[in-house]
């Protein structure tokens, strides 16, 4: 029979799922089909987009990206080649931090943990458009880094005027000014293998230590809740059998935070390609395009250039980016049990038993 009680109750369901559902609806997908039909127009932002005096070009605006030579490709492709640096930065940085910093409150010896765990917070709850400017002053030409630097007898540089990337500035240190002619005759989509290969700008750099710096304090806190969760069983059981630290923290430890540390590199690899506040503060993509990103690039594209479908195209290349990302990392992540040592899997069998 169908209906009676489980009727009643899907219905009941519905009904409270549904203020939600219009809520999202109407601020959530609906802006988003707004924005993909926008991609596929070239508005100009006057008048509305979704009449017909507004010329209808569809893929025009992808195309642009990715076989079309000329500014918009190389300006989509500068804006990837330093998001792709600031990615393999910053996300392995601020996770390995995270969890050390976890690992060090933790500690069961540690006295002062509240204040630790306050501190090493602090920096992430406060706005990123104030420290962006704190980090102006720091690394000015005049500023706190450069005179740091001095006292040590170095020479800090130009570090929002200088558009030469780290690897070229080390290649200076031994005295190879000009790049290998080899990489600058050619390259794939629109870039030569110089401009791909060269490092990310010492702009970029400090961008990225400040977003290190802000973040790690967040993802401390999800690796330290999980820490917490990690019975003492088992690592005991694996000190009674000769399992040293190192072992217990990579055979134990580890695979039973995968989950949070699946978590804070998914968030931290999305955020990493959202980029956008501290650029628009600290550099607005200069020196010489060195610190541009996609975010940033459909920003200014968009509501500067007036090339509102540009800038959406840019937006859409940009969620499928992250997409492709954040499937290729939980494949990668995917669980092996049957990679970890037998001793492991034995624990791990008692303790499910239990």
């Amino acid at each position: 029979m169908r209906g009676g009680v489980r009727g009643n109750e899907n219905i009941a369901g519905w009904l409270f799922v549904a203020p939600v559902i219009a809520i999202l609806g109407l601020f959530l997908l609906l802006p988003i089909l707004m924005a993909l039909w926008v991609s596929l127009t070239d508005w100009t932002g006057q008048g509305s987009p979704f009449t017909s005096e507004v010329p209808f070009v569809g893929v025009k605006n992808y195309t642009e990206l990715f076989t079309t030579d000329g500014l918009a490709r190389r300006d989509f492709m500068t804006s990837i080649r330093n998001n792709i640096y600031y990615v393999a930065l910053v996300v392995p940085t601020q996770t390995v931090l995270a969890l050390g910093l976890a690992l060090v409150v933790n500690n069961r010896l540690l006295k002062g943990k509240s204040f630790f765990r306050t501190a090493f917070y602090f920096p992430s709850v406060t706005s990123s458009v104030a420290i962006s400017v704190v980090f102006l002053f720091l690394f000015a030409n005049s500023g706190a880094v450069n005179n740091l630097l001095a006292l040590f007898g170095i020479s800090g540089p130009q570090w929002f005027a200088d558009s030469r990337g780290v690897l070229h500035l080390l290649l200076g240190v031994v005295g190879l000014d000009d790049p290998p002619a080899a990489l600058t005759d050619g390259g794939p989509f629109g870039l030569s293998w110089w401009d791909w290969l060269s490092g990310p700008s010492v702009a970029m750099m400090s961008i990225i230590t400040l977003v290190v710096w802000t973040t790690s304090g967040t993802f401390m806190l999800m690796f330290l809740a999980a820490l917490q969760n990690v019975p003492v069983t088992l690592e005991e059981a694996g000190a009674l059998d000769g399992a040293s630290r190192w072992q217990r923290f990579r055979h134990v430890t580890l695979p039973l935070i995968k989950p949070t540390t699946f978590l804070v590199l998914t968030l931290g690899l999305i955020g990493s390609w959202q980029v956008f506040d501290q650029v628009y503060v600290m550099s607005q993509g200069d020196p010489a395009k060195t610190t541009l990103t996609p975010a940033y690039l459909s920003y200014r594209t968009a509501f500067r250039d007036f090339d509102y479908g540009s800038g959406a195209a840019i937006s859409f290349v940009l969620f499928l980016i992250i997409v492709v990302f954040t499937l290729v990392q939980r494949r990668i992540m995917a669980d092996r049990d049957a990679e970890k040592p037998r001793w492991w899997r034995r624990r791990r069998s008692e303790e499910s038993a239990r």
